[in-house]
Order: C-alpha cells, then sequence, then structure tokens
C-alpha cells in the first residue's frame, strides 16, 4: 500500500512564493515568527490567541542556521526545518507556514504584508522586528502574554537531567 503526503503539507510555503500565496488567503492576515523547535503548550496557546487576532495566520520559521546564530546551545535547533515546518503546518490555526535564513523575518513580512504582527510577551511592541513598516501601511503590532510560562530550553534541561 502506498501513502499520500498529508494534505497539511500544502500550507509550507517556500519564502519565493510567500508573496502570491500570502496574497490568495483571507485577510486580515496575521504574521507571526520564531524557531519553535519542540512545541509546547505555551506554543500552541500564543499560536492560537495570535491567529484570532485576524482570519489567517501566517508563521514564519528560523533556518537552522538562524537558530544556531541565535546563541541557543550548539545543540539546537533539535528539531530540522523540514521536521518544524511539517509540525507548524499541521496546526488547525496555522494558514501557511514559510522560514527565513536572515537574523530577523523583515523580507518575509515586506513580502506577505500582514495586518497584524504579533509576538510573544517577552517582547516589547516597540522592539518587534517590522513593527514599524506593518504600522506604515495601516497594521497593527502585539505583544502577547504567556500564559503558560513554559520554555524549550527549560524542557530540554529537565530532559537531561532525567
Amino acid at each position: 500500500m502506498t501513502y499520500a503526503a498529508p494534505g497539511f503539507e500544502a500550507k509550507i510555503c517556500r519564502p519565493e512564493q510567500l508573496a502570491a500565496r500570502a496574497a490568495q488567503i483571507a485577510r486580515p492576515l496575521v504574521f507571526t515568527n520564531g524557531c519553535f523547535d519542540i512545541l509546547h503548550r505555551g506554543h500552541v496557546t500564543y499560536l492560537a490567541q495570535a491567529a484570532a487576532l485576524g482570519v489567517s495566520l501566517v508563521v514564519a520559521l528560523n533556518s537552522d542556521a538562524s537558530v544556531k546564530r541565535q546563541g541557543k546551545g550548539d545543540d539546537r535547533p533539535v528539531n530540522t526545518l523540514a521536521d518544524r515546518l511539517a509540525v507548524m503546518a499541521a496546526l488547525g490555526c496555522v494558514s501557511l507556514v514559510t522560514w527565513f535564513d536572515e537574523d530577523t523575518p523583515l523580507q518575509r513580512i515586506l513580502e506577505c504584508r500582514p495586518e497584524i504582527l504579533v509576538k510573544g510577551g517577552d517582547w516589547p511592541v516597540d522592539k518587534i522586528v517590522g513593527g514599524s513598516e506593518v504600522s506604515s501601511w495601516g497594521g497593527t503590532v502585539h505583544s502577547i502574554p504567556f500564559i503558560h510560562q513554559k520554555s524549550t530550553t527549560a524542557l530540554l534541561e529537565k530532559i537531561r537531567r532525567l
């Protein structure tokens, strides 16, 4: 028996296709980004809250090289970009998932022109990359407070102790 690729993988969007794909999804469009290395309750709660601010949610993931440059540790990311993209695409609240190799997602933000830009509560609004650009075209920028104090780094430390 052969199996087809899961349908959710159609949500994975190559960076060079983002502008065209984002133009085809319902607006207002919410954009967020991150590593999302080991998906946990804090991540999925945050993503659901972000999605609720608009109609469509685009998530841009740091490439493996971009994660390494963030200084999270030599063993990060634990999951490869391909695996992280597939897990993110499988979430019902996510409309499209793409990636960036740069240190910031600014180019992806400019390509999809979201009406709403979101980051987690550890980011003050005035420090969110792309905030001034989104505001300049009439969009809004949000920092969503954490409900569940979870951390991939803390989770990995716990696993290593066990």
